[in-house]
């Protein structure tokens, strides 16, 4: 079943992309990743005769992937062209994931530029609210200790001078 999802793999992917990277992974399947469109397409073995589980992800920015987003049982017996329409399909749909909710339009593929060119740095992105609390728990407890230890110095003077 290997040998068949490595070939089917190999196909795949000299369709879909010029540029890819066609390894096997633990489970005895085969992954196919583009680091110039940060996407991923992985075919495992199901168990049935000539079936694949089809699974696409995007890979994140150390270059490790993310789960898949959409997965899909395909017949590896249909022709390359069809199953590259399934892949297309369920990348379209990782895309859209991935894409930002009212943000600006993704920007062209990353070939030619190197990982993270083009991004505002976390300084230059524009404010939004803080959702955690500015004065964590620690912060609390030294302010604490530090006003216990002034009133004890106060209370020391004013107790001691009366004597």
């Amino acid at each position: 079943m290997y040998a068949q999802l490595r070939e089917t793999a190999q196909e795949l992917a000299g369709v879909l992309w010029r540029e890819h990277t066609v390894y096997r992974e633990r489970g005895g399947g085969v992954v196919i990743r583009n680091e110039q469109v940060d996407r991923w397409i992985s075919l495992a073995p199901t168990g049935g005769k000539d079936r694949a589980l089809l699974r696409a992800g995007r890979l994140l920015d150390g270059g490790t992937t993310a789960p898949a987003r959409t997965e899909v049982v395909v017949d590896l017996t249909a022709g390359t062209t069809e199953l590259a329409a399934v892949c297309r399909r369920l990348l379209a749909v990782v895309a859209e994931a991935a894409a930002p909710v009212g943000g600006p339009a993704p920007g062209p593929p990353r070939a030619g530029r190197p990982r993270g060119a083009g991004r505002p740095s976390r300084s230059a992105k524009p404010g939004r609210p803080r959702t955690t609390r500015h004065t964590g728990a620690g912060s609390w407890f030294v302010l604490l200790c530090v006003t216990a230890v002034v009133g004890f110095w106060i209370y020391g003077i004013v107790c001691g001078a009366g004597y």
